[in-house]
């Protein structure tokens, strides 16, 4: 379970979150898969969010779930001593609290990571909610 990264990799992680394809691509094919995979697991592809879990990375999973509200994933990230990456999971739920922690503390990348996931989640949950995607409106 990889837990630190050099800065240069975590804005690149960052910019893939956001949707940048080719860094998201970079990340997978240069040793960071599970940062690449992340991102579709993020987008609720159910085929990612597997392979983060059977491939050694289920504290990201657990990043994800706790970001989606998950109160069970946010006590096992504190039950591993991972509260920095709770941390990113309340930013990424909109904790602004959070991310002032996070920005205090000297995690200002991890910082940035969680508000892209925050926007992210809010683009999904939005088009989860158009009422003109759903097939079959004829309005």
């Amino acid at each position: 379970m990889r837990l630190e990264y050099p800065a240069k990799i975590l804005l690149a992680w960052g910019e893939a979150i956001s949707g940048h394809q080719g860094l998201r691509d970079w990340l997978l094919n240069n040793g960071y898969p599970e940062l690449g995979v992340f991102c579709h697991a993020l987008r609720l592809q159910q085929d990612a969010r597997d392979w983060l879990v059977k491939n050694g990375h289920p504290h990201l999973m657990a990043l994800i779930h706790a970001t989606e509200g998950n109160k069970q994933a946010r006590a096992w990230l504190d039950e591993q001593g991972l509260n920095v990456l709770k941390q990113v999971a309340l930013t990424g739920d909109g904790d602004e609290d959070a991310q002032r922690w996070l920005l205090n503390n000297g995690h200002r990348e991890l910082a940035v990571i969680g508000h892209r996931i925050y926007k992210v989640k809010r683009q999904i949950d939005e088009d989860n909610s158009d009422y003109h995607r759903y097939s079959g409106f004829n309005g």
